[in-house]
C-alpha cells in the first residue's frame, strides 16, 4: 500500500516504523526538517518537509495515489483538514487523530461530512483501557476480541497460586477450564507456548478466554474476579475526565487529585457526582488525607512520566489498591517494566494499534479481514482477529493437518457467539472470528497462518 503518515511525532514515528517494516511505501510528511531527520534516519521512507495541509506538499507525497493518508499532527484541526484535501486528490482512506472532547459528540457527523475513514481520540482510548482494566483489577492487561465476547488477560505468576513447575497441560487437566496459555514473558525470553510448557512463579502469563470462563479459572487459583468500588485519580487532564465519567457510570466512587485550582473548577462543573480535590497529588500527607489505605484503585495520570512512576511505586507499597501507571515515554520501558507499577499504560500504543487494526484491515485480500490487532508480550508478538468471509484454503480443514507457520497459536474462534478453545481436531468455517497468536509480523489475511 501506498501510505502518507502527517505528523512526525511519537504516535506517526511509531506507525512509520511499523509500516515500513510490512514493506509498505511510506511517505513522511512533517514541518520540522529536525523532526524528519530523526525519524528518517533508519527508515526506508519518503520525507516531504511542509504542511500536510497544502495540496502541493500532498501532490509531492504521492495523494493522487495513495491508498491511506494517516494524520497525527498535534493539532485536531490540522489533522481534519489534512484528511479533507487529501481525499479531494485522491480515493484513499483517511486517519485523523482528534484529541479535544469537544470534537467527541460530532464524531460521526465528521466522518461522514468529512470523509474521513476513522476517527481515534488517544485519550478515550487510553481511558476505556483503565476502566476495563479497573473491571477485573487481578489482570495487568486486557485485550478485548470478538466485541467482548473474548479476552486476552495478563497476569503475574505467584507462590500462591501453586502453579509454579506445572505444565500447561497438566494445568488443563485438572481444572478442565476452557482457557488457552497463548504468551509466557520470563525476563527477556518470549515464549508461545504449547502444552508441554512448564510455568514458573514469576512468569507473566497471557490467556485467552472468555469472561466467564476468565472468572472461572482465576477463582480457582485465588485472584480476584470482581471490579473495584471506589478509585483515586492523580491528574485531572483529559484522560481523567473521560476515565471519571466511565468510573461513574460504572457505580464507582471517584476522587480526583489536581493541583491546579482553574483547572479543578472545570472538573466539578464536568464532573458533578467525582470528589475533586485542590491540591499536590505527589504529597505524601494529602494521599493518606484522601484515604489511600483503602483505595480499592488509584490510577497516576500526571502530564510527568517521573512523578507517575513515583506515585504508581508509592501505592502499590502502601494500599493493597489496583495501581494504573501512565507512562508517555517508552525509551526506558525495558526499566519500567521491572518496577512494582502495577498496570502500566502506554498511550501511544494504544493509539498506533488502532490506527495498524484499521490498516490491516483496509488490504484484506481473499476474504478475511483483521478486525483487532495488539502488539503482546512485550511487543515481541501480535494477537490478531481475523473474520473469516470467504472460502479459503484453510477452512473445513481439521487445526492438526494445517501446515502452521512456527511460533503461531490459532487462540480461539467464536461462531455464532459460542466461544471455542480450538483443539486440533476443530475446523474453521467461514462466518467464524479467529483469534491467532504470533510473533510473525505481517499478517495481513487467515491465509497468512500457513507455512508456504
Amino acid at each position: 500500500m501506498k501510505i502518507i503518515i502527517i505528523g512526525c511525532g511519537k504516535v506517526g514515528s511509531a506507525l512509520a516504523e511499523e509500516l515500513t517494516m510490512e514493506n509498505h511505501e511510506v511517505a513522511i510528511v512533517d514541518i520540522s526538517a529536525q523532526k524528519l531527520q530523526e525519524v528518517g534516519e533508519d527508515l526506508d521512507a519518503l520525507q516531504i518537509q511542509g504542511n500536510g495541509s497544502s495540496i502541493n506538499v500532498l501532490m509531492d507525497a504521492g495523494a493522487a495515489m495513495a491508498d491511506l493518508v494517516i494524520a497525527v499532527t498535534g493539532s485536531d484541526e490540522l489533522n481534519l483538514l489534512c484528511c479533507l484535501v487529501a481525499k479531494n486528490l485522491g480515493k484513499c482512506h483517511t486517519v485523523a487523530r482528534v484529541r479535544n472532547p469537544i470534537y467527541n459528540k460530532e464524531i460521526n457527523l465528521m466522518k461522514e461530512s468529512l470523509g474521513i475513514s476513522m476517527i481515534i481520540n488517544p485519550e478515550m482510548a487510553t481511558a476505556a483501557e483503565i476502566a476495563r482494566l479497573l473491571r477485573f483489577p487481578s489482570a495487568i492487561k486486557i485485550d478485548p476480541f470478538a466485541k467482548g465476547k473474548v479476552e486476552l488477560l495478563k497476569f503475574r505468576l505467584k507462590p500462591e497460586f501453586r502453579l509454579d513447575g506445572k505444565s500447561i497441560v497438566e494445568i488443563n487437566m485438572k481444572g478442565k477450564h476452557n482457557i488457552l496459555v497463548a504468551g509466557v514473558e520470563r525476563g527477556e525470553q518470549v515464549f508461545i507456548p504449547n502444552g508441554d510448557f512448564v510455568l514458573q512463579n514469576g512468569d507473566l502469563v497471557s490467556l485467552l478466554a472468555s469472561p466467564k470462563n476468565a472468572s472461572a479459572f482465576f477463582k480457582s487459583i485465588g485472584l480476584k474476579t470482581n471490579q473495584v468500588r471506589n478509585c483515586m485519580i492523580v491528574g485531572g487532564g483529559t484522560i481523567a475526565i473521560f476515565l471519571a465519567r466511565m468510573l461513574l457510570e460504572m457505580k464507582m466512587r471517584v476522587v480526583i487529585i489536581e493541583q491546579s485550582k482553574e483547572r479543578c473548577e472545570l472538573l466539578a462543573d464536568l464532573l458533578p457526582d467525582a470528589t475533586v480535590v485542590n491540591g499536590d497529588g505527589t504529597s505524601k500527607n494529602l494521599l493518606f488525607e484522601e484515604n489511600l489505605e483503602n483505595a480499592e484503585a488509584f490510577v497516576a495520570l500526571t502530564n510527568m512520566d517521573e512523578e507517575n512512576i513515583l506515585l504508581g511505586m508509592f501505592a502499590e507499597r502502601m494500599s493493597q489498591a489496583k495501581v494504573v501507571t501512565k507512562v508517555n515515554r517508552v525509551a526506558f520501558d525495558d526499566i519500567t517494566d521491572e518496577l512494582e507499577l502495577g498496570s502500566l499504560i502506554h498511550p501511544k500504543y494504544i493509539t498506533t494499534d488502532r490506527i495498524l487494526q484499521y490498516t490491516r484491515a483496509t488490504q484484506n485480500s481473499i476474504g478475511s479481514n483483521v478486525e483487532t490487532l495488539y502488539h503482546i508480550l512485550d511487543s515481541k508478538a501480535e494477537a490478531l482477529e481475523f473474520v473469516i468471509r470467504e472460502n479459503s484454503s484453510v477452512v473445513g480443514v481439521e487445526l492438526k493437518d494445517l501446515r502452521l507457520k512456527n511460533n503461531l497459536l490459532v487462540g480461539c474462534i467464536n461462531r455464532g457467539g459460542k466461544v471455542l478453545i480450538p483443539r486440533g481436531d476443530d475446523c474453521l468455517m467461514v462466518g467464524d472470528t479467529v483469534v491467532v497468536v504470533t510473533s510473525q509480523k505481517c499478517l495481513r489475511d487467515i491465509e497468512d497462518i500457513l507455512e508456504k
